[in-house]
């Protein structure tokens, strides 16, 4: 169920507009540039709530309704992602431990 009660808070959020009419991409490239990061690239992925950060190939993508939309929703979700960038850029150890175990957790037996 968390699945859904996630989907029913972002569809919720996403009726609220955000000041400045940002865009989840505006965001994201926004808070990327603030950090002095330039080496991360934002892009438009597939599918709903699919919003990640691949450290491998350091780049952003953001679901349709997060790259496209000006919501309080679309802004959350691409400054958590952004967040991630941050912490990368930073060498945060603990996201360091993830990167690693991603790989294991993705295995199919």
């Amino acid at each position: 169920m968390v699945g859904n009660s996630l989907t029913c808070r972002f569809k919720k959020h996403s009726q609220i507009p955000i000041n400045g009419w940002l865009t989840g991409l505006d965001v994201a490239v926004k808070m990327i540039q603030d950090n002095g990061i330039a080496d991360v690239k934002v892009v438009r992925g597939t599918g709903t709530l699919t919003d990640h950060y691949n450290p491998v190939t350091k780049t952003v993508s953001l679901s349709p309704d997060v790259y496209d939309r000006a919501s309080v929703a679309a802004a959350a979700v691409a400054t958590h992602e952004c967040g991630h960038v941050v912490q990368h850029a930073k060498g945060y150890k603990p996201l360091k431990m993830r990167s690693k175990l991603v790989p294991v957790g993705n295995l199919r037996f």
